[in-house]
Formats: C-alpha cells, sequence, structure tokens
C-alpha cells in the first residue's frame, strides 16, 4: 500500500478532481439505488387490489420503512387518483431516476478520466525529467530497452490500475453501502443470511491472486528484455544482415515473446478465475434467498410481501456487480503496484552531477583549464592516475597514445559529465565542484567521432544549440563547417529532414552538420573526440579544414588518433595507462624519441 500511495501523490492538486467525482459519484448512486426501489411501487399500482391497498395504507411499519413509504405513497395515489394515474406517475419517476442515474455517472466519469490523464501527465513528466537529469555513467550500466519500457509501458500501467482502483475503492463500497441499507429495511434476517457471501468470496479470491504480484514484475521485466533486443535489432540492423544474424536475432527475441507471452496466459487465468467465483457464490447466495424468502412468504411468515420481496431479489443481484468490480480491482492492482515499483525506481535515482547550494556561475572563460592530480576510476579499474596539466586560453592541445589510456574520459570530465574519485579540475582558477554546471557546459562545444544528429530538418539540427539564431548566422555557421553547397542541393535545402540519426546523409556530411552546430554555438572552449577518424580522405579534408576554421581564436581540446592532422598544435600530451608520459610540441616530442615518435612512425609505415 506504500507504493500506492506514493503514486497517488502524482495525482496532486487530487481535490480538484476527487471532490466534484465524490458529489456527482454520490447522486449517481443515490438514483441508480432509488430506481430499483421504484420496482415496488410498480408492482403494487399493477396487481394489489383496492382492499389490499386500504390495508396497507395502515401499516404502520412505513414508520421506519424506506421502502413500505414509497409504497404507501403510491397506495395513497391509487386510493386518490385510481391505477392508471399513478402508474403514469411512476413510470415518469422511473424514467426521471434513469436518466440523472446515467447523467452524474457520465460526469463521474468523466472527472475520473481527467484525474487519469492528469495522473499519467505528472508521472511519464516526472520519470522523463529525472532520467534526463542522471549522470552519464547512468547510462553505461542500464539497458537504454529498460528505460524506455519503463517510460512507455510501466508508466501506462500504473495510471491505468491506480486511477481505476481509487474509482472502485470509493464507488462500489458506497453503492454497496446505499443496498444493503435498503435490503436491511426489507428484511433483516435475509440480509445477514445473504451477506455471508462476501468474506467467502474475499477469502477465496485471495488464495487466486496470491501470485499476481511477483508474476507482474517478471511479465514488466520480459517486456523491457524484448524492447531492448528490438532497439538493438535496429541499431545494428546492418551487421546483423552483414553476419547473417537474422535468424539468431529472430529466435532471440520469439524465446522472450514466448516466456512473456507465457507469463501473462497465467496471469490472465489466475485474474479471470477471481470473476466466475463470486459471481457462481452470487448465484447460490440467490438460490438461498430466494428458497428462504419463498417459503416465509408461502407460509406467511413475518410481514414479507411478495413485491417488497421480488424488489429484494433485484436489489441483491445488483450487490454483486461492487463485489464482483472490488475482486476484479483486487486481481488487477497487482500488476498496477509491480509496474508501480518499477516506475519509482527510476524516479527515485538520484544524479550524481548536481549543483552545490552554493555554486556560483561561471561568466565566462579567460584564463585556463587545469587539472590538478585527478584520479578516476570506472568501477573497480583504475583509468586516470595521478593526472595533472594545464590548458592556457587560446591554446590548442592534442591528447594523443594509445587506445584505452583515458583520452575519451578526459575530455568528458571537463564538462562535468564526471567527478573524478581524487583530484581538482579548474577551469580559471574556480573548482568544477564550486560552479553550476550549466555555466560550465555553456563554455563548451564537442565534437564527437560519432556524430549525434536527431531525425529532424537540418536547420534544426544546426540551431541545437543555439535556439534563437537567425537564419543568416546558421548559413554562416554551415559555410564556416563547409556544409552550405551540399546542404544546398539536398531535396529542400535547410528544410531537409535527415531520418533517425542522420541516416540519409554520409559521414563526412554529418560530421559537418556537428561542426556547423558547434561553430552557432560559438562557444569558448571546444572538445573534439576524434572528429575525422571515421572520415575518407576527401571528407577528412573538408571536415578538417572545417575544424581548423572552427578552432580559430579558440581554446582547443583535441583527440586525434590520425597524428597528421594535430602536428601544428600548440601542445601535445601522450597519455598512456591514465598519466601524461610526454608533452610538448610535434618537434620536441619528435626529438625525444618516446611514445609519440613511435606512434609516428607507425602511423608512416603503415600509410
Amino acid at each position: 500500500m506504500k507504493t500506492y500511495f506514493r503514486l497517488l501523490t502524482f495525482a496532486k492538486p487530487i481535490e480538484k478532481y476527487a471532490i466534484p467525482y465524490i458529489l456527482v459519484t454520490i447522486l449517481a448512486i443515490f438514483f441508480n439505488t432509488f430506481l430499483f426501489t421504484l420496482l415496488g411501487p410498480l408492482l403494487e399500482t399493477i396487481f394489489t387490489s383496492k382492499s389490499s391497498t386500504i390495508s396497507l395504507l395502515s401499516d404502520k411499519s412505513t414508520d421506519w420503512d424506506p421502502v413500505g413509504k414509497f409504497n404507501a405513497y403510491v397506495n395513497y395515489t391509487i386510493v386518490t387518483y385510481g391505477k392508471e394515474y399513478t402508474l403514469k406517475i411512476v413510470c415518469a419517476v422511473i424514467v426521471g431516476c434513469v436518466f440523472l442515474a446515467n447523467f452524474f455517472r457520465y460526469l463521474s466519469q468523466r472527472f475520473m478520466e481527467d484525474l487519469r490523464v492528469h495522473t499519467l501527465l505528472n508521472l511519464r513528466k516526472a520519470v522523463f525529467n529525472n532520467v534526463m537529469d542522471l549522470h552519464i555513467g547512468y547510462f553505461s550500466n542500464e539497458k537504454k530497452g529498460d528505460i524506455i519500457s519503463k517510460v512507455a509501458s510501466d508508466v501506462q500501467v500504473v495510471q491505468g490500475t491506480v486511477t481505476s482502483t481509487l474509482q472502485v475503492v470509493f464507488k462500489e463500497p458506497l453503492q454497496l453501502i446505499f443496498y444493503i441499507g435498503v435490503l436491511l429495511s426489507i428484511s433483516v434476517k435475509l440480509t445477514l443470511f445473504s451477506l455471508l457471501v462476501i468474506p467467502v468470496s474475499g477469502f477465496i479470491i485471495s488464495k487466486i491472486v496470491k501470485r499476481l504480484k511477483q508474476q507482474a514484475m517478471e511479465s514488466h521485466e520480459s517486456f523491457a528484455k524484448m524492447i531492448g533486443f528490438l532497439d538493438e535489432a535496429l541499431g545494428g540492423i546492418r551487421i546483423i544482415k552483414a553476419f547473417n544474424a537474422t535468424e539468431r536475432i529472430k529466435s532471440k527475441f520469439h524465446n522472450e515473446n514466448v516466456f512473456y507471452s507465457n507469463l501473462n496466459k497465467k496471469m490472465a487465468r489466475r485474474q479471470q478465475l477471481a470473476s466466475p467465483v463470486s459471481q457462481t457464490l452470487g448465484v447460490l447466495v440467490v438460490v438461498f434467498i430466494v428458497l428462504y424468502g419463498g417459503t416465509m412468504i408461502l407460509r406467511a411468515q413475518g410481514d414479507l410481501t411478495p413485491s417488497k420481496f421480488l424488489v429484494y431479489i433485484a436489489m441483491f443481484s445488483q450487490v454483486m456487480q461492487p463485489i464482483k468490480a472490488l475482486t476484479d480491482s483486487f486481481s488487477s492492482i497487482h500488476s498496477g503496484i509491480a509496474a508501480g515499483v518499477r516506475v519509482l525506481e527510476l524516479v527515485d535515482t538520484k544524479p550524481e552531477m548536481v549543483d552545490k547550494k552554493d555554486a556560483i556561475p561561471l561568466k565566462g572563460f579567460n584564463e585556463s583549464i587545469r587539472f590538478e592530480h585527478v584520479y578516476f576510476n570506472y568501477g573497480d579499474r583504475e583509468i586516470l592516475t595521478d593526472l595533472s596539466f594545464t590548458v592556457e586560453k587560446g591554446q590548442t592541445v592534442a591528447l594523443v597514445g594509445p587506445s584505452g589510456g583515458g583520452k575519451s574520459t578526459i575530455i568528458d570530465l571537463i564538462p562535468r559529465f564526471h567527478d573524478p574519485k581524487s583530484g581538482n579540475i579548474f577551469i580559471d582558477n574556480h573548482n568544477l565542484k564550486d560552479v553550476t554546471l550549466n555555466s560550465i557546459r555553456e563554455q563548451m562545444g564537442t565534437v564527437n567521432q560519432e556524430s549525434i544528429l536527431f531525425n529532424d530538418s537540418i536547420y534544426n539540427n544546426i540551431i541545437f544549440g543555439k535556439p534563437d539564431a537567425s537564419r543568416d548566422e546558421v548559413i554562416m555557421a554551415a559555410k564556416i563547417a563547409n556544409a552550405h553547397d551540399f546542404i544546398e542541393n539536398t531535396e529542400d535545402g535547410y528544410e531537409t529532414n535527415i531520418g533517425d540519426r542522420g541516416g540519409k546523409l554520409s559521414g563526412g556530411q554529418k560530421q559537418r552538420i556537428c561542426i556547423a552546430r558547434a561553430v552557432l554555438a560559438n562557444p569558448p572552449v571546444m572538445l573534439l573526440d576524434e572528429a575525422t577518424s571515421a572520415l575518407d580522405t576527401e571528407s577528412e579534408k573538408l571536415v578538417q579544414d572545417a575544424l581548423n576554421k572552427l578552432m580559430e581564436n579558440r581554446t582547443s581540446i583535441i583527440i586525434a588518433h590520425r597524428l597528421s592532422t594535430i602536428q601544428h598544435a600548440d601542445k601535445i600530451l601522450v597519455i598512456e595507462n591514465g598519466k601524461v608520459v610526454e608533452s610538448g610540441n610535434h618537434s620536441t616530442l619528435m626529438n625525444n624519441d618516446g611514445l609519440y615518435r613511435r606512434l609516428i612512425d607507425m602511423q608512416t609505415f603503415t600509410s
């Protein structure tokens, strides 16, 4: 229940929807119940003789019996105005009750639907916002399919279950109380006997649905795996086909799909068993009521009349509906709670990168970026060891060295995607931990080896870092990035949609759009992570020319495996096993005859 009430907090302000819902639901229940009590007067009007009517008028039980009072009024009308006139009145009241009951039921469903949509909106917003605030490392450890499943599928299950259960928990018990009140007014003995079905039914159904929560959790996790398989298959479709792995991938997905389907089948069987059990028990009780009540009437025991007994049977048949709704809700809530646990796990995951309470905004970049005795680990594996170096404003600093040495980690530490395990990083003598994250990243522009673009137009991809840029600024940025000419030759120019992850463009074209995006943002510090390593010679020349224009009058930190592209850097840091093993410009390092010289010689020999 703790999870359920936590989920309800996403319905705030719940009173905006709950108060009108409660009012109209009470009115709907009242008129619905009143409708069944009119069966007695209707029967009295049609079948009761005049002498019987007069005797009923003298019946003192109507002082406390609501049904009796209705009968008394009808009998009075029959004696005074005749049966035909009374029948018209009773029918008119029945029509009015039906209209009002359904009108207020419609309003109650409308308010509940508003609450459902409002809860879904808040829950999905909270989940997505928290996902966007999480640190980069979180996404390296978690499966993307599991995250997508929680944001899409699990949230949908939660809101449906929570709001429908809220509706059932309020409406059905209240409707049950109204029904039982009328039943007690007709016959206390019959009612006490018939209500034995409720605890018996509840006990049996609780045994039936006992394992539903565990199965529901397994079902949600299995669905998340299938989403993960789908995401990986779509992302790697070229490799799958290239290695003739289509059948293996199909089989992998099919096996999980079979497990998920069988699990849902078992859950459905348990849930569906609850309704027949409650209905069967209800019918058995109705049979016993007919036997018991019928015997009382035939033997003229008590004051139970045929019309009252028929009203009682009709009313008791309706008692089973709220009981059935409650049992169905009880069996389905386990799925919602299981999904809710998964969703709340994501909501409760705290981002590691947060601003300190007294963090100050960085108002520009004026001096240097400095690493002082920085250590960094991925789990138990040490990546950077006692790393210290300085990048002065306006310098172009290149990071080179063998793969796995920690170059990309250094690039990720500067915009504070991660924090070092120990040591400090300073920008203009401010520790990165003492300034706000947004102000740090405002000073940075990034171009990665992988061109990260969005399924949108070329124009919207370029303005991603500066949404208020003018069209002239966008065109100027594209020209600097050597992208303007090829953009103009596309089908719709700058409005051309580039497809999923820029799939309609070549590698060089995608990279030049990324450079145009960085140029438009115009940051003082550029971080370039192997921006040309995946390109052919012609594309590399165009991209490298664009990068040279991009780095003009900026501080640049470059990772490059093609060492010919960084020979004119002001400083080259040779990184090996998380340490700076050599430092200097190209000429100095070549004369040192160390690791840098060996890397240059290997590339020269290879080429």
